[in-house]
């Protein structure tokens, strides 16, 4: 499948579960559309592409993708800013192995 035809299943998925609980759609649609007051939108699109690689979604991608190419964005700059949202998730994934191992050391799991 292309992504024009997953965000487009995607989102008429979605139109039919706005349907049955519309309060839930209406408060997405709030937060999703919050005017950009203090970054341009140039960042905003990086920004959220940098985070959708971060949380696995394929639809954020896909939609901040295509906005990202309407608004003239370079190839270069997602890819800067997608090198920011992979180093900080190794940095992360980091973090996480040094809880895992506080973890480990209060269950006294032994070498």
């Amino acid at each position: 499948m292309s992504w024009n035809e997953s965000l487009n299943t995607v989102l008429n998925r979605f139109a039919e579960f706005s349907k049955l609980s519309p309060d839930t759609s209406r408060g997405l649609a709030t937060v999703a559309n919050v005017p950009v007051k203090h970054l341009d939108k140039k960042t905003h699109e990086l920004i959220a592409l940098a985070v959708a690689i971060t949380t696995r979604c394929d639809t954020c991608i896909a939609l901040h993708a295509k906005e990202a190419v309407s608004i003239g964005v370079t190839k270069e700059e997602v890819a800067q800013a997608l090198s920011v949202a992979i180093s900080l998730n190794a940095g992360a994934a980091a973090s996480y192995t040094a809880k895992t191992f506080d973890a480990l050391s209060s269950f006294s799991v032994t070498q």
